[in-house]
């Protein structure tokens, strides 16, 4: 049995400029991300542990595209989730080029608006929460006690 291959990138990170959004001929959207996720690396000289940003291009399509365009902006945290994509091109001067891009299947507002650094109006940081959506709270409130010994109607 031949072996299954997993093409699969989730990411959190932020956008390094507003997001693009274009019009195909074909009447479909596309909007490109510039987003800065960060590695940890320990500096052999010094010993500190220091942050080494890493950049992607990613491509968002369709209405999650138009959505990403109307409502992120530069500094944003975002979570995304896609594939990665190789594609090459000949540049001007006639040099063969390449890079490697994320496709995504969903991108995840983090943070609020009003506050790029992900923190604002979210208990424990932007990635707790991923929704601008507001939440029913009702739903998180404690079940009623009830005050009567033997609940006999209970089936177990």
């Amino acid at each position: 049995m031949a072996a299954t291959n997993i093409n699969r990138v989730v990411m959190t990170g932020n956008l390094t400029a507003d997001p693009e959004l274009r019009s195909l001929p074909s009447g479909s959207s596309l909007c490109k991300l510039r987003v800065a996720c960060n590695t940890r690396r320990k500096n052999g000289s010094t010993g500190e542990w220091e942050d080494k940003p890493n950049y992607f291009n990613v491509t968002v399509w369709g209405a999650q595209g138009e959505n990403a365009a109307r409502y992120l902006a530069k500094g944003r945290p975002v979570a995304i989730d896609g594939r990665l994509e190789w594609h090459e091109w000949e540049a001007q001067d006639g040099t063969k080029r390449s890079a490697v891009d994320i496709i995504a299947d969903s991108v995840q507002f983090l943070g609020s608006r009003e506050d790029p650094s992900g923190a604002g109006g979210f208990a424990g940081g932007g990635a707790s929460q991923g929704s601008e959506v507001p939440v029913d709270d009702r739903d998180f409130q404690p079940a009623p006690v009830s005050g009567a010994a033997g609940d006999d109607d209970i089936p177990f």
